[in-house]
């Protein structure tokens, strides 16, 4: 009798472990199965310029080759693990420098140095076509590779591929927002005041260059609602090569460069002399002192960081500021 009950004993444990084992079996499939349907939630396909790119989860580590890229991350609210450098600053423009302070160099826009990239194992590497088609293959074998097609004045259209990229979206949409209510704040306080011509130039290392509707500045003008200086359409017909970004010009055509308000600034990286002697010999010129705007005090110098090179949210914003403290002066 003993016997029996021992071996019935025996049975039910045996019994309890195996429905356990079973339960912890189907439990671990269960659990399998929401991770999986988790990586398929996170993974997103993002089409850009050189076709179509799938990642498989939001990234953490990103490296931008743009430096309107850098300032679409920082208003993201990400920090990239590598940048190009800034066209002017040490290596990073004045306005970003604290945000970048940890970000490694990989390059400029020209020349990416890959080494470097690949050395930060990124989840995500953001560039454009326009700088850096030759190696998006070398690129896209390090990581996930997204491309704008360009960079020109409008940068919104980048903006929102980036943030599709990072999984920011909804984020990209909010930080848009707030821009288009800073313009509509700023042009509300100009009133009358952009029923004016504006006229932006800008000075190199031994060239000119009259700078329009398709640039950076010029976009923003064309929101707030100025006009261009009439008589330099003229000047941006079909077969000027930089379309109507800018036209390279000689002192000869000081005289166009006149507007309402005139906005000129000055590319020197690291203060190159060259580039500081240019726009001094051409704002002490005869025909440039001859401009009505010069006349009436209506020549403003403003940052090319700013108003050209960073080409970015950030310094849309700035610009704005910029264009509200000049005008209400």
């Amino acid at each position: 009798m003993k016997s029996f009950k021992l071996l019935f004993t025996l049975i039910s444990i045996m019994s309890i472990l195996f429905l356990a084992a079973c339960g912890n079996t189907e439990e671990k499939a269960e659990n399998t199965e929401d991770t999986s349907n988790k990586t398929e939630d996170t993974s997103y396909t993002v089409e850009h310029s050189m076709g179509s790119t799938t990642i498989d989860k939001t990234p953490e580590k990103i490296v931008i080759l743009s430096n309107e890229g850098t300032e679409a991350l920082l208003s993201l609210g990400v920090t990239p693990v590598g940048a190009v450098q800034s066209w002017l600053g040490d290596p990073w423009y004045d306005h970003i420098t604290d945000a970048m302070k940890d970000v490694e160099v990989v390059g400029t826009e020209g020349e990416v140095n890959l080494e470097k990239i690949a050395a930060l194992k990124p989840d995500l590497i953001i560039g454009t076509k326009i700088r850096q088609e030759a190696v998006y293959d070398q690129l896209s074998a390090i990581a996930p590779t997204v491309f704008s097609e360009t960079l020109r004045g409008d940068w919104k259209d980048n903006f929102k591929l980036y943030a599709k990229a990072l999984n920011l979206e909804d984020k990209g949409t909010e930080v848009l927002s707030q821009f288009d209510v800073h313009l509509e704040e700023v042009k509300q306080s100009l009133g009358d005041k952009v029923n004016q011509e504006v006229s932006v130039v800008r000075f190199m290392a031994g060239k000119s260059r009259i700078y329009y509707t398709d640039s950076f500045s010029g976009v923003i003008f064309d929101q707030l609602g100025f006009k261009r200086a009439a008589q330099q359409a003229e000047l941006f017909t079909a077969d000027n090569k930089l379309g109507n970004l800018a036209i390279e010009v000689g002192k000869e055509v000081i005289p166009k460069m006149d507007g309402d308000v005139l906005f000129y600034f000055t590319y020197a990286p690291q203060g190159d002399p060259a580039a500081l002697d240019t726009a001094k010999e051409w704002t002490t010129d005869p025909l440039w002192n001859n401009l009505s705007a010069v006349k009436s005090g209506n020549v403003h110098e403003v940052s090319d960081a700013i108003w050209n090179t960073a080409g970015g949210v950030l310094a849309a914003n700035l610009m704005l500021d910029d264009i509200q403290a000049i005008f209400e002066k």
